[in-house]
């Protein structure tokens, strides 16, 4: 029988591999038979794990907030392995202060990696997949807080809500070219970022709102991931995938 999960002969490359997330997702393509760039504005963070992936892996630097720097990432990625058909645009960063107390510096930073970022990153990705006529697959890494919100990360939540609507343009005008974009939306995932935080105070009160009374580990991720890249979720294009434990349904 078929393997739909398989992702051998894919070429991916994952922004912000250095992060929890990024680092579990460059593992979890790996494993299922792709060959996958660590992508980081510091390559040397992500140079070890690259190493110890073996052939099939390498460390790239990419500022996506920066396109010479995105064509250089995948200009390396296709002198070593071929044309990236597996974008997994997954940087991001947050600011946490009240909106009282947002600046724009705090705004543009934001939306600079979290929204422009990813639609310079998934332009030119999806530039060159139409370019080779061969179609591709590109997700999206967005948030529960893209439908809702907490105090503190107003710039956060407005750019991973463009972010959604993105995606769903994304996959409207690119169906016809035979590329895939939906959007993978996790609740709070714990990560050596935010370990501390969730076992705090914050934490005890976020999760009595988590119908299934735990917060998710960056393993809850690995089947939704590989359902977006992978032949097994060929008819879906436009959608967001919810992993947060119930979390967004249930009542504030």
């Amino acid at each position: 029988m078929e393997d739909v999960f398989s992702l051998k002969g894919r070429v991916a490359l994952v922004t912000g591999a250095s992060g929890g997330l990024g680092r579990h997702f460059t593992r979890v393509l790996h494993a299922a038979g792709a060959s996958v760039a660590l992508a980081a504005r510091r390559p040397e963070s992500v140079a070890e794990d690259a190493a110890a992936l073996g052939e099939r892996a390498m460390a790239v630097a990419l500022d996506i907030t920066q396109p010479a720097s995105i064509a250089a990432a995948l200009d390396a990625v296709e002198a070593r392995f071929g044309l990236c058909d597996l974008l997994v645009n997954n940087a991001g960063i947050a600011a946490t202060r009240r909106f009282l107390d947002h600046d724009v510096a705090d705004w543009d930073a934001v939306m600079g990696v979290d929204l422009r970022g990813a639609f310079l990153m998934g332009q030119e990705a999806a530039r060159r997949m139409v370019a080779a006529g061969k179609g591709g697959v590109i997700v999206n890494i967005a948030s529960i807080l893209a439908e809702r919100v907490v105090p503190g990360v107003a710039s956060y939540t407005a750019a991973k809500g463009g972010l959604v609507q993105l995606t769903r343009q994304m996959a409207v005008e690119l169906a016809r070219y035979g590329i895939r974009v939906n959007a993978l939306a996790p609740g709070y995932v714990v990560t050596d970022i935010n370990r501390e935080a969730l076992a705090g105070e914050f934490g005890r009160a976020m999760m009595k709102r988590v119908p299934q009374r735990r917060f998710g580990t960056v393993e809850d991720l690995t089947g939704p991931l590989l359902l977006l890249a992978s032949e097994a979720g060929r008819h879906m294009t436009g959608s967001v995938l919810t992993v947060d434990g119930g979390h967004s349904v249930a009542a504030l």
